[in-house]
């Protein structure tokens, strides 16, 4: 992924909202399963790490969700967290509405 991708991912997940917390229980399966959904609905989301109580920094934490959801990292700044993952089911959904649409006309 180039800079310029990574920085227009960035721009539109600035305004998203947290979807999950990751606090002193860490990276659990619950939350990679979690993760995993989200990023199969949405491909672009944001976590927030609890800076006082998680057992690691940020950067270890997501890099961990990472692997485990073979996804991207594109931001760690603070206890927030983006990723990225493209998802086949999202766009085959899009397509299927689009071509709904252009049916109706």
């Amino acid at each position: 992924m180039t800079g310029k991708e990574r920085a227009a991912l960035r721009a539109k997940a600035h305004t998203f909202e947290p979807l999950f917390q990751v606090g002193k229980g860490g990276v659990s399966d619950a939350l990679i399963r979690q993760t995993d959904d989200a990023l199969e609905a949405r491909e672009l989301i944001k976590l927030k790490v609890l800076l006082e109580t998680a057992p690691e920094s940020p950067k270890e934490i997501a890099a961990k969700i990472a692997k485990a959801t073979h996804a991207e990292v594109i931001s760690v700044v603070g206890g927030s967290m983006i990723f990225y993952r493209y998802s086949e089911k999202l766009h085959q959904k899009q397509k299927a509405q689009g071509k709904t649409k252009q049916s109706k006309k």
